[in-house]
């Protein structure tokens, strides 16, 4: 055989292995990608749901809801890398959201090609209830007050406030286009 001509298989090879390379890397990275924005959205989850929890916390000690964040003692703040959080304190009711920003970008690759795409992450708003304690518990006193939450996730991306969740007849329930993740 001459060189010519194993130099020439060499080079098919290293060109078999450079393609079968990319089309992993193809494979994979829409999962990693996936798994990133998951994580994400965790801080979100967590934040919310922890500002529900410190909702009620501070209804029992002040008998009302707070509009400001600091009040609740979480430590939080109201804008991270990619969400900015918010509370609506009404007489019987609060809410807590947590809202993707619409000014964060990622940058992918494709055939190692940047690419920068707005970051798609979904949003959250969780909902604190005052109901009478009769409506929880049976053996609870007539005139007690207590409350009750859901946490709520949009079905998909999105950048604005999701729907209100609704507390009805004993009920509670996610605004359309969301999810309970109380559940």
């Amino acid at each position: 055989m001459s060189n010519k001509s194993q130099q020439q298989s060499n080079g098919c090879g290293c060109l078999l292995g450079l393609i079968t390379f990319g089309l992993i890397i193809a494979t994979i990275l829409p999962s990693f990608l996936s798994s990133a924005g998951k994580a994400k959205q965790s801080e979100a989850k967590q934040y919310v749901g922890s500002m529900n929890r410190a909702q009620q916390a501070y209804f029992l000690d002040n008998n009302t809801f707070t509009n400001d964040i600091p009040k609740l003692g979480l430590g939080i703040k109201t804008e991270t890398n990619y969400y900015r959080y918010s509370t609506s304190a009404a007489k019987e009711t609060v809410f807590n959201y947590g809202i993707a920003r619409s000014d964060v970008y990622k940058t992918e690759y494709i055939l190692f090609i940047p690419i920068k795409r707005k970051q798609q992450l979904k949003s959250y708003i969780g909902g604190v209830f005052q109901v009478p304690a009769t409506q929880v518990e049976a053996n609870a006193r007539k005139n007690e007050m207590t409350t009750v939450a859901i946490l709520c996730e949009t079905n998909s991306p999105s950048t604005s406030k999701p729907p209100q969740p609704t507390y009805k007849n004993g009920v509670l329930a996610c605004g359309e286009g969301t999810r309970d993740l109380s559940k």
